[in-house]
């Protein structure tokens, strides 16, 4: 199976970095955060696993933290889009 992989640097939000991979259907494999409400993401992480890369966007984009402009499934979300242009590998 051939598999799409990055780590993604987040911006407004406690977590720091997203490093998430999916298969070549976009079917979200494992996620893990670095940094944020370690609890809530490992939630997030597991929620989403096994779910369409779309799916997960429609579902999560655009949720705000507090007063901040984004959040981590917000953030999450933009991992996603970019890992859809990342290349796949063995």
């Amino acid at each position: 199976m051939k598999t799409r992989h990055i780590q993604y640097q987040t911006s407004g939000t406690c977590s720091q970095i997203i490093d998430v991979t999916a298969d070549e259907n976009n079917i979200i494999q494992q996620v893990f955060f670095l940094g944020g409400c370690n609890g809530n993401l490992q939630g997030i992480s597991q929620l989403v696993r096994g779910q369409n890369i779309d799916d997960v966007i429609k579902r999560l984009d655009g949720i705000r933290c507090g007063v901040k402009r984004t959040s981590c499934p917000d953030q999450l979300c933009r991992a996603l889009e970019q890992l859809k242009s990342a290349p796949l590998s063995d």
